[in-house]
């Protein structure tokens, strides 16, 4: 599902990824731990196609069967559009939108239909506990309410691939616990794969495999 070799990333003098392999399977949970500074994040955005590495010779990265270097601009965002979605720490709902109303936002960007972004929308939020929550603000609803509401915002085009940024570093240990318990739920009915960086070692220990970083580059 991803494959990606010799990874680089400078930032001014700061060489922040050095050179970095990586191979995920299709379905697979993958956990990306390490200290602050460690290049977790960094090569997040660059697998997830937020960032570009620096490329050397032998640099690339495949999703999909698609070589993403290869995309112009224009098309990398159609492509992130339609096999991606994210989850972030802080949720980042549109405080003015309805829960309903963010969770389409990817789908009207996609120009999937209004009728059929907001059925789908509907039965996504309905499948995360949300049926009552529908017409609500963010401001209006629990961390936990409004994290499941984003990880709706990240199914909603169907993506192959779902990029999770400490998505339980904002939630208490019960909300905590019900998001990392969805992912595996997610993945075992929908089939997707996960690449989740965290500093909750009991999310990191349930994934299927865990990345360790250490100043960037993966130690196991």
């Amino acid at each position: 599902m991803i494959k990606a070799t010799n990874i680089h990333k400078w930032y001014k003098d700061l060489h922040v990824l050095k050179g970095v392999d990586i191979d995920i399977a299709e379905s697979e949970i993958i956990s990306i731990v390490g200290a602050s500074g460690a290049g977790k994040t960094t090569l997040l955005q660059i697998l997830g196609t937020l960032d570009k590495p620096d490329y050397k010779s032998d640099t690339t990265l495949q999703i999909n069967g698609k070589s993403i270097t290869a995309l112009s601009d224009k098309a990398l965002a159609k492509f992130r559009n339609k096999y991606i979605g994210f989850i972030f720490q802080f949720h980042q709902l549109l405080p003015e939108f309805t829960a309903l109303e963010n969770v389409c936002i990817p789908a009207f960007i996609n120009n999937t239909p209004k009728a059929e972004a907001e059925k789908r929308a509907i039965e996504l939020l309905d499948y995360l506990g949300l049926k009552d929550r529908i017409q609500h603000k963010p401001n209006s609803m629990s961390g936990g309410e409004q994290q499941r509401v984003a990880v709706a915002r990240a199914l909603i085009n169907q993506p192959k691939i779902i990029f999770a940024d400490e998505p339980s570093g904002n939630l208490d240990s019960e909300s905590a616990e019900q998001l990392h318990q969805l992912f595996f739920k997610l993945r075992d009915e929908f089939k997707q794969t996960f690449v989740i960086v965290t500093h909750n070692q009991d999310l990191a220990n349930m994934a299927d495999r865990k990345l360790t970083m250490v100043d960037g580059k993966i130690v196991n």
